[in-house]
């Protein structure tokens, strides 16, 4: 069975439109269509991450690995990923920690924790209100990247510009709807990244 079949059986199974799997891998129903009719079979690393994190599987799982020749399949890892709290899209908000709350991830996915996203500023990054941001923990990010960034205590998931000859931070959101958050001079002491946005899932709408 080839991998595109392997993700439509396991869609269907779930009840999970090409929209939203399109949606949760950050790309659209077309291409997920494309993916599962085989027109496109080398389906970048991420969106085969991205979708299997979506699926409730592995990405070795979505390639065929799994299974051994003589039959019966290599173990599948998992692991618990801590839910911190919600992150704001839209105005920063506190992310108030839901101690002892965790959710089941691949074990193949390198994150240190996840927050559930609330608003709609990064909805063009396919980051819908109620989401799970999955987010490997490090104090910087490259240019364009969607990280999760304290400002002044309060918790934000933008993509991040920076400019050090100017002193200046963007956050840019994913909505036209919301302006950018600009930082300059000293007003950068009240910005800390706390990660980078590594996957996200989605619920099914």
């Amino acid at each position: 069975m080839s991998i595109g079949k392997r993700i439509r059986a396991r869609r269907k199974a779930l009840g999970m439109t090409l929209e939203a799997l399109g949606r949760a891998a950050g790309t659209s129903k077309q291409t997920v269509q494309r993916y599962e009719s085989g027109i496109i079979s080398n389906i970048p690393a991420d969106k085969v991450e991205a979708m299997a994190l979506a699926l409730g599987t592995t990405p070795s799982a979505l390639m065929g690995w799994e299974e051994q020749p003589g039959g019966g399949y290599l173990p599948v890892s998992r692991k618990k990923v801590p839910v911190l709290g919600r992150i704001a899209c839209g105005e920063p908000l506190y992310a108030e920690a839901e101690y002892g709350h965790y959710v089941t991830a691949d074990g193949e996915l390198d994150v240190d924790f996840c927050l559930r996203a609330q608003g709609d500023s990064m909805t063009g990054a396919r980051i819908f209100d109620g989401d799970l941001v999955f987010v490997k923990r490090q104090e910087a990010v490259d240019n364009g990247e969607v990280a999760v960034v304290l400002i002044d205590g309060e918790s934000t998931l933008k993509r991040v510009y920076y400019y050090p000859r100017q002193q200046k931070l963007v956050l840019a959101p994913e909505n036209h709807r919301y302006p950018p958050l600009v930082f300059v001079g000293k007003e950068l002491e009240q910005i800390r990244i706390l990660g980078r946005a590594v996957a996200f899932q989605s619920t099914v709408r």
